[in-house]
């Protein structure tokens, strides 16, 4: 169907208009964090933007510590919670079980279940096995969380999958492990690419969990110690701006750099859906 001009002009406009939308939160953010410090702190100007609010932010909010932790916490996730969905989605997409369809159901319902109907049983569980205050605590939640939408987005990408690809790897003799990480694995990079992308920005945000679970300074997330460095350390927001940028700066990269990827994975789990 051919588009005219004029379609073809309006569609621009209106996603400029929306682009616009959805950046000016972000660039009045990161404006802020450029201006003078509104505490009177005297900080240097570059071009009349102060670039040492961000080194101010990252010594006195100790961020160092607590995006260690994040990626910490964000890297066990997204390895555990990925290696098992693939495993979680192959047997659920591709093999008939007694139970298959009830446990995934079970998965669903994981789905389903916000955090906060949770994480109060779930604290008192956790205290009573020990594991409170200790990155477990923070990791375990999130890995099983994770694991259930995954398994949901890979059990519909196998579902899917070429069988003709499987019937000719099983008749050159491969196992069922071969298929799965040397014939369907590398197949499936946009959609693993994509879900690690997901759950790797889910982990880094959350911030209920670690605020329940952990109370030692040492354990606290990036999303956690900027909540705590306003008030504790500072009062003013051009600190709290420049703390929120550094916060947000893992996650934008690791979009930025596998956007490709995770575009691709996302618009061939619609079709396949």
């Amino acid at each position: 169907m051919r588009v005219s001009r004029a379609e073809r002009t309006a569609n621009y406009v209106i996603l400029v208009g929306f682009a616009m939308f959805a950046l000016y939160p972000v660039l009045t953010i990161l404006a802020a964090a450029l201006g003078p410090d509104d505490t009177g702190r005297a900080t240097s100007s570059v071009l009349g933007l102060h670039p040492g609010n961000f080194s101010i932010a990252w010594n006195v909010g100790h961020f160092s510590s607590y995006l260690a932790t994040s990626v910490l916490v964000s890297t066990t996730v997204v390895v555990v919670s990925v290696v098992f969905s693939i495993l979680s989605g192959f047997a659920l997409g591709t093999m008939r079980f007694r139970g298959s369809t009830l446990l995934f159901y079970a998965f669903l319902v994981g789905i389903m279940m916000p955090s906060e109907a949770i994480v109060v049983p779930l604290y008192y569980d956790l205290r009573t096995l020990g594991l409170t205050d200790t990155l477990w605590a923070v990791v375990l939640p999130q890995i099983a969380q994770s694991v259930a939408f995954g398994t949901f987005w890979m059990r519909a990408y196998f579902r899917t999958s070429s069988r003709s690809l499987v019937e000719a790897a099983r008749l050159d003799g491969a196992s069922t492990r071969r298929i799965l990480w040397s014939v369907l694995v590398p197949l499936a990079r946009p959609a693993i690419v994509t879900l690690t992308v997901l759950v790797f920005m889910w982990t880094w945000n959350e911030f209920l969990i670690p605020l329940v679970m952990v109370t030692s300074e040492s354990l606290r997330t990036a999303p956690l110690g900027l909540a705590f460095f306003q008030g504790q350390y500072t009062q003013g927001f051009t600190l709290l701006a420049a703390g929120a940028c550094i916060v947000a700066t893992p996650v934008v990269l690791v979009y930025l750099f596998l956007q490709r990827h995770f575009i691709a994975g996302m618009l061939e789990g619609a079709v396949r859906e």
